[in-house]
C-alpha cells in the first residue's frame, strides 16, 4: 500500500494534513485570500444570523482540534468547564450534536452531557439524547456497520503487534475503526509506520485508509461519513426536506470536508473550519481555534436569548392591544 515509488507522495500528505505548532508566520497575500474566501465566523456573526433568520439552527460539532484542544496523547484530550458549560447552553436553545471519529463512548466520557445527540466512529455510531441521566436509557440509533465489529477487532489487535517497533505510535479502538497516531513519532519514521498499516490493511479489502492530523484512520468502506451523519441526524430530527432548518457544522479535519460538502449540496446553513493555516476546505467561515469556538457558540446563545426576549415582548404587546381593542 505505501511503496517505495510512493514514499515521498506519502510523507508528503502527512505532513500537510498534520501542521506542526510553530509560531505563526507573517500573513501572507495567500493567507490574506484566503480568509476573504472563509472570513472568521466571529467578524460576519451578524450576517451569519441575518442567513438564519426564521430558521431551526442545528448544531454539529466536531470534538478533537475543535471543543477541546489537539494533545499529544489522545486520552487526555479533555474539554474544559467553560466549554462544557457553553456547549450545555447551546443544547438549550439549539438541537446539538457530537460528530467525531472517536468511540463514541469515548467522546461521551469526555463531554459527559446527556442531553446532546453523538455520532461516534465518523458516524457510523449514532445515539439520541438520553432520559434522564442514564446515558444508556435510549436505544442506539444507527449503527450502519455492526458487520464490520469483529474485523475491526482483529486489525486493533493486528496494529497494535506491528506498531510496537515504532516508539511514539498510538493505537485507538473506535469500535466500528481504529486510528493510528503519530503525532509522537519522530517524522523520519513517519513512513515505516505507514508501512506497517498498509501491510496489515493488505488483507482486509473491505476497510480503507485515509489520514487526518497526525492519525491514520481504517475504517469499512461502506458509504458512510460525517456528512451522511448529519444528513441521518436532521433527517432524525423532522428536518430531512425541511426549508426551515438551518444545519451549521464545525470542524477542523479532513473527515469534516464530507459535512461541509454536504452543507454546500443542499444549499442549506454552512460549514465552519477551524484552522490557524489556510488550507483546501468546503466550509463557508472559519475559525482559528477552540476559544474561538468558544465565543462563537456564546455569541450564538446571547444572539438567541436576546432574540426570544424580543419575540415574547412582542407576543405580550400585541395580547394587550387585542385586550384594548377588542373585535
Amino acid at each position: 500500500m505505501v511503496a517505495a515509488a510512493n514514499s515521498s507522495a506519502w510523507l508528503d500528505s502527512m505532513r500537510a494534513s498534520s501542521p506542526t505548532h510553530v509560531k505563526a508566520p507573517p500573513l501572507s497575500d495567500a493567507h490574506n485570500s484566503w480568509i476573504l474566501r472563509h472570513p472568521s465566523a466571529l467578524d460576519v456573526f451578524d450576517e451569519i444570523t441575518i442567513s438564519s433568520k426564521g430558521k431551526q439552527i442545528v448544531m454539529f460539532l466536531d470534538y478533537d482540534g475543535t471543543l477541546s484542544p489537539i494533545v499529544d496523547d489522545p486520552d487526555r484530550a479533555f474539554m474544559s468547564e467553560s466549554m462544557r458549560a457553553t456547549v450545555r447552553k447551546v443544547a438549550r436553545y439549539f438541537p446539538t450534536a457530537i460528530v467525531s471519529g472517536r468511540c463514541r463512548d469515548k467522546v461521551y466520557s469526555f463531554v459527559r452531557l446527556t442531553e446532546l445527540y453523538y455520532a461516534g466512529s465518523h458516524g457510523m455510531d449514532i445515539k439520541g439524547p438520553s432520559k434522564g441521566y442514564n446515558k444508556d436509557a435510549e436505544a442506539v440509533l444507527f449503527q450502519p456497520a455492526s458487520e464490520f465489529i469483529p474485523m475491526i477487532d482483529e486489525v486493533y489487535r493486528a496494529l497494535l503487534e506491528v506498531t510496537k517497533s515504532t516508539p511514539g505510535a498510538r493505537v485507538e479502538h473506535n469500535k466500528f475503526c481504529v486510528s493510528v497516531h503519530f503525532r509522537c513519532v519522530d517524522e523520519k519514521k513517519w513512513i515505516e509506520l505507514a508501512k506497517q498499516v498498509g501491510m496489515v490493511l493488505e488483507g482486509y479489502p473491505s476497510l480503507r485508509l485515509s489520514q487526518g492530523r497526525k492519525v491514520f484512520e481504517i475504517r469499512p468502506t461502506i458509504k458512510w461519513d460525517k456528512g451522511k451523519a448529519l444528513e441521518f441526524l436532521l433527517e432524525s430530527l423532522g428536518y430531512a426536506n425541511c426549508a426551515d432548518a438551518f444545519p451549521v457544522y464545525i470542524g477542523d479535519d479532513r473527515t469534516d470536508e464530507d459535512a461541509f460538502k454536504v452543507l454546500r449540496e443542499r444549499g442549506q446553513g454552512f460549514g465552519i473550519v477551524v484552522s490557524k493555516t489556510p488550507k483546501d476546505t468546503k466550509a463557508s467561515y472559519s475559525l482559528q481555534e477552540p476559544s474561538e469556538v468558544m465565543a462563537f457558540l456564546r455569541r450564538l446563545v446571547e444572539w438567541k436569548k436576546v432574540s426570544l426576549r424580543r419575540h415574547f415582548r412582542m407576543r405580550r404587546r400585541l395580547q394587550e392591544i387585542k385586550i384594548n381593542f377588542p373585535n
